[in-house]
């Protein structure tokens, strides 16, 4: 079977790594011919490119999938792609799902999209959720972005936190080399990028797996020694990383961060439970304690940084006492931002059989609760801003206002202010703040004069 209507459509749920892996099967389908619609029924390829960290998203999946099922019914000339977590969780499960899918493919399979949809052109409905070893990528991304762009360092995780699906889905941890990342920097400098973000699941244990150790007996490669080494490729201005793992954040870290100019000083670590106890159920492998040492450190460094993180309530067990503990971490260390959510049941996770579930109503009570004191304290520490000039890398017009373009601060914060995204797309412009809110601001552009 082959489509003789040549456009796409990719639908993304789910975190920047899956934002990472649509831009590459967006680049692999368009060196296939295909062009890219936004509308998924003017689409002869539909890509759903899945999560399963919470339920409400694979949900989604299955709703969208249903309405598309139908239309296969109806004009034939549909192939229907699952691809990422829900996709390597379920396999063929799928299939008896939504028998009209014609591949399934887990998160280490993206880059070999086009062989797949050969074979399913073929005439074969195929499931691709074996392990693989992931070789040096050679597609070409369509990079969402003009400005920014995402660069995997690490894939996979061999962390088994109790509630997290992720190393069932995205298998062991396989670290790029160094030279092959600084290559695709060079490239993304060479295309006019600004920014880049480095990618992995726990960004920080970056190069375990790989050979080599130092005379004092670490291992040769890190995250750290990498920063160091991509840092002077010239024309990238800015260099971000996520998402980091307490276990893995080490003071050589924070120095380098600090040292290097280029490295911006915005850090996400996520801590998920401000309790010891609920933090060894999860089997996170670190304390309350060792989580504000890191943060108190970076601030040592770096006074002015931005910090966000992730947190979970209502995990199996975690009694009122518990969850009064994660508010008051976030009240002592006040995030800049936090992505909350409400524990949810992952298949293949050991909390999802404990017989310690808590209601639904106590989560929503508890997540409305933490998400009143996110919101408070992150307009506090957005006060620090009001009246400061800070250097706004523009990505975008303000999709609100088309007189003004929309960029971010070193520390992400984003920024919008009056100007035309002809002349300063790309640029790095000062912009004095005049107005703050708890997740943006607002602005005036100075001249480099003025500035």
């Amino acid at each position: 079977m082959t489509n003789s209507n040549r456009r796409y459509n990719i639908t993304t749920f789910g975190c920047q790594m899956n934002k990472a892996d649509s831009e590459r099967m967006a680049g692999i389908l368009e060196t296939m011919g295909y062009d890219f619609t936004e509308d998924p029924n003017d689409a002869s390829i539909i890509v759903y490119n899945t999560c399963s960290i919470r339920d409400n998203a694979e949900q989604k999946v299955y709703s969208y999938l249903g309405k598309q099922a139908k239309r296969k019914h109806k004009e034939g000339d549909l192939t229907l792609v699952v691809a990422g977590c829900v996709a390597q969780q379920e396999g063929e499960q799928l299939l008896r799902r939504v028998p009209e899918i014609d591949l399934i493919m887990g998160p280490q399979h993206a880059n070999r999209l086009d062989s797949l949809l050969d074979q399913v052109f073929a005439g074969n409905q195929i499931v691709a959720t074996e392990p693989v070893h992931i070789f040096e990528d050679i597609t070409k991304p369509r990079r969402e972005s003009s400005v920014s762009a995402w660069v995997n360092i690490i894939y996979g995780c061999n962390e088994r936190c109790s509630y997290c699906v992720v190393p069932n889905t995205r298998g062991v941890e396989q670290s790029r080399t160094p030279e092959a990342i600084k290559g695709e920097i060079e490239e993304l400098a060479r295309q006019g990028y600004k920014e880049i973000t480095l990618l992995g699941q726990n960004i920080d244990a970056y190069g375990r797996d790989l050979p080599g150790t130092t005379e004092t007996g670490r291992h040769k490669h890190t995250l750290t020694d990498l920063l160091y080494f991509i840092h002077d490729v010239e024309g990238i201005e800015r260099i971000r990383f996520a998402t980091s793992h307490p276990r893995y954040f080490t003071e050589r870290l924070i120095k380098a961060c600090h040292e290097l100019p280029k490295v911006c000083e915005h850090f996400h670590i996520p801590f998920q439970s401000g309790d010891n106890e609920v933090l060894k159920a999860m089997k996170r492998g670190y304390t309350h304690e060792r989580y504000r040492d890191i943060i108190n450190k970076i601030r040592g460094y770096m006074p002015h940084a931005a910090i966000s993180a992730d947190a979970i309530v209502g995990f199996p067990g975690e009694t009122e006492e518990q969850f009064e503990n994660t508010l008051r971490l976030v009240e002592d260390i006040g995030f800049d931002q936090l992505n909350t959510a409400a524990y949810s049941p992952r298949p293949q996770t050991p909390a999802a059989e404990w017989e310690n579930q808590l209601s639904e109503e106590v989560k929503g009570d508890r997540l409305a609760r933490l998400n009143h004191l996110v919101s408070v304290k992150a307009a506090e520490r957005s006060q620090r801003y009001l009246g400061n000039i800070e250097q706004v890398l523009v990505e975008d017009v303000n999709p609100k206002d088309a007189t003004q373009v929309v960029g971010r601060t070193d520390g992400n914060r984003l920024t919008f202010f009056a100007g035309d995204i002809n002349e300063l797309k790309g640029k790095i412009v000062p912009v004095k703040i005049t107005q703050v809110r708890a997740f943006s601001l607002t602005g005036e552009a100075l001249t480099l004069v003025e500035a």
